[in-house]
C-alpha cells in the first residue's frame, strides 16, 4: 500500500512540478497525472474518492466562512445565475442536436430531452478550479471575484435541488428541523469558538464543524454533504476569526484538492470516440463566457467585473461530472458519457488557466468593442472612489490594519481612512467611528476608479495575501504616487520584493507590525519635512 501511495505522489509532484516550471497552474499537471496513471493501467487508490470528497468539502466549508449571504440576494447573481443556465440549456442542446444531424458519435438516437440534460450538466462551472484561480490571483475577496461565487454557490444549490429529484432519493423528514437548526447550531458554534485556543485546535474545529453537523449530518437526511458544509461555513461566516480559521485549513484543503483532480483522470476506460467528444464540447465554451459577460453588463457592472468574472467562469464543473453520474445510474445516459463528461472538465480546465493567466490582455482588447456605461449610471459598487480628505490611507483593515489606523490617528493626530473588501468588517468598523471605504486594493479596477490621492502622504499595505501588495505597489508607481508607501511582510522574500518596488517601509507581520509600520510610516513622513 505505501509503495503505491509513493508512486501516485511521485508522479502527481512531477506533474504539477513540470507545470509550474513553465508557468501553467499545477492543477493542470494532477489532471494530467491522474489521465496518464489512468491509461498506464495503474488501479485507483481505493481512499482517492475518498480524499477528494474531503477537499471539496473543505472548500465549500472555506466559501461559506468568507460568504456575505446578502451577496447570494443581489441581483446580478441570481438573475445572473437563473439566465445563463436558461441560455446555456438551449445553446448546447442546440449545439448537441446539430451534432447529432452531422452523425457525431454517440449522439445518434439520442431525443432532445436527453440532449438537453447533458447540455444542463455542461451549464455549470467548477466551484474547485475558480477558487484556485481567485486565491492564486489574490482576487477571491475583489467584486467580481465576490460576483463569481455568488453564482457558483446558486449552481450548485441548483445541483443539489436535480440530484436529489433525479436520484429519486427523497430528503428525510429529519432534513427540515436540520435546517431549521442551522441559525441555533451557528450561534453555540460561536460561543465555543470564543473559547478555542489559536493553532491546531482552531484548525480541528473548523474540521469538526465542517464534517459533521456539516458534511455527515447532511447526509444522513438524504441531502448533500457538500451542501451542508457550504451551509454551516456560513453560519459561522462573519465571526472575527472566520479568516484566521480559513487560513489554518488553507493547505490542509489544497492538499486534499490534489485527490480531486487526479480522481477526475480515473472517470472511466478513455476511448477515441469519449475523448473526441469530450474535445468537441470546448466548443461551447466561448458561448459560456459571452453569455456571462453579456448578462453581467446588463447589470451596469463594469467592463473589468463582467470580463474578468465571465472568463474565470469560462470552464465545465465537477458537478458537471456529478449530474452525468446520476443520470448514468439512472439509466439515462450510457457509461461511456462519464468519460465524455471527464475529458470535457479537464480540457476546459486546462484551456481556462491559460485564458485567465491571460485575462488582463483579454480585458484591454474587450474595453474596444464594449460601451463603457456612464459614471451616474453603474452598479453601487462600480461608482469611482474618493479619499476625500485623507493624509493617510491603509488599505487591509484586519487587525494589523486597524491598530496603523488608531495609531496614525490618535498618536499622530492624521486624518485617516481605511479602505477594506469584507462588507461585514466594513460595517463592524464603521460602527466603531472609523472612516472606512468598501473596495478592494488587490483589484486594478480599483486604481481605475480612484479619484485624485495628491493629498495622501502615507499609504499602509496591510493586506493578508503578498500577491495583493504586490499589484498596490505597482499601481502606486503607475500613478506616480509620492508619498511614504509602508508595507507588511510575512517573510524576508516578501520585504525584498516590497523594497524593490518602492515601498520606503517594510515591517515583518510578528513584530507589533500594527503600531511599528504607523511609527516608522510616521517618521519616514517627519524626515521629509
Amino acid at each position: 500500500m505505501m509503495t503505491d501511495i509513493s508512486f501516485f505522489l511521485a508522479a502527481t509532484f512531477l506533474a504539477g512540478l513540470l507545470m509550474s516550471l513553465v508557468r501553467l497552474p499545477a492543477l493542470l499537471g494532477f489532471l494530467a497525472a491522474g489521465f496518464a496513471l489512468n491509461s498506464l493501467g495503474v488501479e485507483e487508490l481505493p481512499y482517492l474518492d475518498f480524499i477528494a470528497e474531503l477537499g471539496v468539502a473543505l472548500l465549500l466549508f472555506g466559501i461559506g466562512l468568507k460568504l456575505d449571504v446578502r451577496s447570494l440576494l443581489a441581483r446580478e447573481v441570481w438573475v445572473t445565475t437563473a439566465g445563463h443556465l436558461a441560455l446555456s440549456v438551449a445553446a448546447g442542446t442546440g449545439f448537441l442536436w446539430l451534432l447529432a444531424i452531422v452523425g457525431f458519435p454517440l449522439l445518434g438516437g439520442l431525443d432532445v430531452g436527453t440532449l438537453a440534460l447533458i447540455a444542463f450538466a455542461l451549464s455549470f462551472s467548477s466551484t474547485v478550479f475558480v477558487v484556485k484561480v481567485l486565491e492564486e490571483q489574490s482576487e477571491l475577496q475583489s467584486f467580481y471575484g465576490r460576483v463569481a461565487i455568488g453564482i457558483l454557490v446558486m449552481q450548485d444549490l441548483a445541483a443539489v435541488i436535480f440530484m436529489t429529484v433525479a436520484g429519486g432519493h427523497v430528503p428525510h423528514v429529519l432534513a427540515i428541523p436540520l435546517l431549521a437548526a442551522l441559525l441555533p447550531l451557528g450561534w453555540v458554534a460561536r460561543r465555543v469558538w470564543d473559547h478555542v485556543p489559536h493553532g491546531d485546535m482552531q484548525a480541528l474545529f473548523g474540521l469538526a464543524m465542517a464534517l459533521g453537523p456539516g458534511y455527515a449530518a447532511f447526509e444522513a437526511v438524504g441531502l448533500k454533504g457538500d451542501l451542508g458544509a457550504l451551509l454551516v461555513g456560513m453560519v459561522l461566516a462573519g465571526d472575527r476569526a472566520a479568516t484566521q480559521l480559513s487560513h489554518h485549513l488553507f493547505l490542509l484543503k489544497d492538499l486534499l484538492l490534489v485527490g480531486f483532480f487526479i480522481s477526475i483522470g480515473f472517470g472511466g476506460a478513455v476511448t477515441g470516440e469519449g475523448v473526441l467528444l469530450g474535445l468537441t464540447l470546448l466548443l461551447l465554451l466561448p458561448v459560456q463566457v459571452l453569455l456571462y459577460v453579456w448578462l453581467l453588463d446588463r447589470h451596469k457592472l463594469r467592463r473589468r467585473t463582467s470580463v474578468k468574472a465571465g472568463l474565470v467562469l469560462g470552464n465545465y464543473s465537477e458537478f458537471g461530472l456529478i449530474v452525468v453520474s446520476v443520470a448514468v445510474a439512472g439509466g439515462l445516459l450510457e457509461e461511456i458519457w462519464l468519460v465524455v463528461m471527464s475529458v470535457a472538465v479537464a480540457a476546459s480546465f486546462v484551456i481556462a488557466a491559460v485564458v485567465n493567466s491571460r485575462s488582463d490582455a483579454l480585458l484591454r482588447r474587450a474595453r474596444r468593442v464594449m460601451p463603457m456605461h456612464p459614471p451616474d449610471d453603474v452598479h453601487p459598487h462600480e461608482t469611482p472612489i474618493s479619499f476625500g480628505s485623507a493624509r493617510a490611507v491603509v488599505m487591509g483593515m484586519g487587525r494589523i490594519g486597524t491598530s496603523a489606523y488608531e495609531e496614525l490617528s490618535s498618536t499622530y493626530g492624521l486624518e485617516v481612512l481605511g479602505v477594506e473588501n469584507l462588507p461585514s468588517r466594513v460595517q463592524d468598523l464603521r460602527s466603531r467611528g472609523l472612516r472606512i471605504v468598501e473596495a478592494d486594493a488587490a483589484d486594478s479596477d480599483f486604481w481605475s476608479r480612484l479619484e485624485s490621492t495628491t493629498q495622501v502622504e502615507i499609504v499602509v499595505l496591510a493586506m493578508p495575501f503578498h500577491g495583493a501588495s504586490r499589484l498596490a505597489l505597482a499601481e502606486l508607481a503607475t500613478i506616480g504616487y509620492t508619498g511614504v508607501v509602508a508595507a507588511v511582510a510575512q517573510y524576508d522574500d516578501d520585504a525584498r520584493d516590497y523594497a524593490e518596488l518602492g515601498a520606503e517601509v517594510v515591517v515583518h507581520l510578528y513584530e507589533g507590525a500594527g503600531l511599528s509600520i504607523a511609527e516608522q510610516a510616521a517618521e519616514r513622513l517627519a524626515d521629509r519635512s
